[in-house]
């Protein structure tokens, strides 16, 4: 469905007032590969800008928390991310106006980069783990009321509301919950003892561009201060990133001895917002680790 002409309208005037100068917009064309959102690419008399848009009675917060994360990213000033324009809402519709980006294939030299920021983005912290606000992973509600553990927050803000909606729905049986207390009781002891770590928060593949001048993006975040493996664990979960990301990274700020091996821990906070969103083979990886971990 194209865009109504009430948001072409507002959005002529947003974008009139970030650039100080009046803004047309000639064209709206879809842009594809999201699988919650709508896309578009709009072209302008002061160049392309890129929209996302949704049903404002489905997701009234999600674009307002994005833009929240979006911006959190940027004020770290460690990798760069689309500039937020405006969100809001057109009758039934809510939006997100950013900046576009032109993007470049994905060199060496991208990948040592990318690795270095994320290091540098992992070292602003903040007293508690979690965040002031709730957001969006994906189109599930993320809740980050603050706790002071590592161990705490991953148990009582991770793992048990995901646990909770896939038993809720009937997408895992009762008794993964019986695996999952007692690998709770060993969680504190697994992980090593680090400062709140500002995360992405959904880090895999497609939630990064590579710029036309060879920076890397970070888009769609689910931003929090968590453990910093989570970042690395989740750009893992997928297939992996180059190894010059990972060789970058433990340059910038070494991972702690024996972070291979708490990946998939880390990954059962993904694996489970996939079941809950797709079902299918995901439980089974989510039983595959806990078979292994306890």
């Amino acid at each position: 469905m194209p865009l109504s002409g009430s948001l072409i309208e507002q959005l002529s005037e947003r974008l009139s007032h970030h650039l100080g100068a009046a803004v047309d917009i000639e064209q709206a064309d879809p842009v594809g590969g999201g699988s919650i959102n709508d896309a578009w690419r709009l072209a302008t008399n002061a160049g392309p800008f890129f929209l996302k848009t949704n049903s404002a009675d489905r997701f009234p917060s999600l674009f307002e928390a994005e833009a929240d994360g979006l911006q959190r990213l940027q004020a770290a000033d460690a990798l760069r991310v689309p500039t937020v324009i405006a969100f809001g809402e057109d009758h039934d519709d809510t939006f997100l106006l950013l900046e576009h980006i032109e993007q470049d294939l994905r060199t060496e030299a991208f990948w040592e980069r990318f690795g270095t920021g994320l290091a540098a983005l992992h070292r602003h912290t903040w007293g508690h783990f979690g965040l002031e606000r709730d957001n969006h992973i994906g189109s599930l509600e993320q809740v980050n009321t603050p706790l002071d553990s590592w161990a705490e927050f991953f148990i009582h803000r991770r793992l048990e509301p995901m646990l909770k909606m896939a038993r809720d729905h009937r997408r895992v049986e009762a008794g993964m919950a019986f695996r999952f207390e007692r690998l709770f009781h060993k969680l504190d002891g697994l992980f090593p003892h680090e400062p709140p770590a500002l995360l992405h928060g959904d880090l895999w593949s497609g939630n990064f561009l590579c710029a036309a001048d060879g920076a890397p993006v970070l888009i769609d975040p689910a931003v929090y201060y968590g453990h910093r493996e989570m970042d690395i664990a989740m750009s893992r979960l997928f297939g992996g990133f180059e190894a010059g990301f990972y060789t970058a990274y433990n340059a910038a700020w070494p991972l702690e001895q024996g972070w291979q091996d708490r990946l998939d821990l880390c990954n059962l906070y993904p694996l489970l917002v996939h079941v809950n969103l797709f079902g299918g083979g995901y439980v089974a990886q989510v039983e595959a680790v806990l078979r292994q971990h306890t």
